[in-house]
């Protein structure tokens, strides 16, 4: 059976749209409640209900959506713990220490104000199994029902929550170092860290001017946050700053910006947390994406450190490093894995495990920052009546043939699909800039005609 609304990262959409509307929200949330109930034996040997614990992010509809799953969990037996605006990472830490069996974020991550999601984590703060969530599909074709009186959840807020996360992400960092002296900027993208963010750095002992820290509900991700990082690039110029940290709506995205305003991506950061690893002791691998640039691979060759890629997102990537034993990987995007200190990309403590790094190296991140030099990396999307009719067009894989003698192992060429449209991604990338342009054009030119 096909999953008819669960994505790679939950259920996500316009609001107002389905499926994010309260009425099918609030049965989802009475679904995932039978299955979680179903799970935990109905109540367990105390008498207690099973418990989710729920967090969400600053748009307004966060209110009508969170109302609508508590009322669904109810309906089903479960109880439910509130914590309001939470960053996605925090509620996969909460949900482990409170031992609640699931985690919900409501959250549309980097998306406008107007969109909205659910996604779930499991007991173990994981994204939830494609078991559990073609269980919770199937229950969702059957009539929402309700409990009896006796059985019907109860909600409460977890007060101490945020406490609770900023001891946690410090916790990550090494004790015997601190961030005295060092003036950062923290842009939160008017999102779920607002109050978070500034917070962990500044108790580590940063002078901390905190942007995108003002939200209404409505201005989310609007021209701050890690999509948006030229915001950023401004503070950190004005305020005469060490370097600045971006998050997006949610926190599980990290882009940071140097002294001269010089932005660096997840692979950048990346190598700069997997290189203090390896300086430890042996790293058994590192997992990318099919989109991570080619010049990460290599320097992951000249570490001697293995390097795999898996399909683009963050689930993958983690799927990856379960599979082969791995810690460390992420996304171009600033989604960041490292799973020796977190379940789940964390913007947060990814920030962290680069500025820990800086501080053993005593190298500011420009100098850090300037070992790894990217590849150009041009991307084409062409629009197709069918979006997989490329892989038998000839004159396309002749095409894709020639560009790649002409870059002579000194680049490569993806194609893919997208997921969500009928487009085809045209990616060309290699140490010639102007070449890399002239032939993704080219590509991009013989895949529409």
């Amino acid at each position: 059976m096909s999953r008819t609304y669960f994505g790679t990262d939950g259920v996500r959409g316009k609001v107002g749209e389905s499926p994010i509307t309260p009425d099918f929200v609030m049965r989802l949330g009475y679904a995932a409640g039978r299955v979680l109930v179903q799970h935990a034996g109905a109540r367990s040997a105390k008498g207690e209900h099973p418990a989710v614990l729920i967090g969400k992010d600053t748009r307004v509809s966060g209110y009508m959506l969170e109302a609508a799953l508590e009322a669904g969990f109810a309906a089903a037996g479960v109880d439910v713990m509130l914590v309001g605006p939470m960053p996605t990472p925090a509620v996969a830490y909460l949900t482990r220490a409170v031992r609640a069996q699931a985690g919900v974020v409501i959250s549309a991550s980097h998306n406008p104000y107007d969109d909205n999601g659910i996604k779930f984590f499991s007991a173990g703060g994981l994204k939830l199994a494609d078991a559990v969530e073609q269980a919770i599909e199937e229950e969702l074709q059957r009539p929402m029902g309700c409990a009896d009186s006796v059985n019907l959840g109860k909600a409460r807020r977890l007060n101490d929550a945020a406490g609770r996360y900023i001891e946690f992400c410090k916790s990550t960092f090494p004790n015997d170092l601190d961030l005295r002296g060092m003036k950062i900027v923290v842009d939160c993208a008017h999102g779920a860290a607002y109050q978070i963010a500034p917070m962990v750095f500044h108790e580590l002992g940063a002078d901390v001017t905190a942007i995108g820290s003002a939200p209404n509900g409505r201005n989310i991700n609007d021209g701050f946050g890690a999509t948006h990082p030229q915001a950023l690039v401004e503070a950190v110029r004005k305020h005469n700053a060490d370097l600045g940290i971006a998050l997006d709506g949610d926190a599980d995205r990290l882009v940071m910006v140097d002294a001269d305003g010089r932005s660096y991506d997840g692979d950048e950061l990346l190598y700069l947390i997997v290189k203090e690893r390896s300086g430890r002791g042996p790293v058994a691998g590192v997992a990318g994406t099919l989109m991570t640039n080619l010049a990460f691979e290599q320097a992951m060759k000249r570490l001697g450190i293995p390097f795999g890629r898996a399909k683009v997102g963050d689930r993958y990537v983690l799927e990856m490093l379960n599979e082969k034993g791995w810690q460390y990987g992420g996304e171009n995007s600033g989604h960041i894995l490292c799973l020796d200190c977190h379940t789940t990309g964390d913007g947060i403590i990814s920030a962290l495990q680069v500025l820990s790094a800086l501080r053993k190296s005593g190298l500011s991140l420009k100098e850090a920052g300037s070992e790894l030099v990217l590849y150009p990396q041009v991307l084409k999307n062409v629009r197709l009546a069918d979006r997989n009719a490329w892989q038998s067009n000839k004159p396309l894989s002749a095409s894709i043939e020639s560009a790649e003698k002409r870059l002579a192992g000194r680049g490569r060429v993806l194609l893919r699909p997208s997921g969500t449209e009928p487009v085809l991604r045209v990616m060309v990338e290699g140490e010639d800039g102007a070449l890399v342009n002239t032939l993704a054009e080219e590509i991009a030119a013989v895949a529409a005609a």
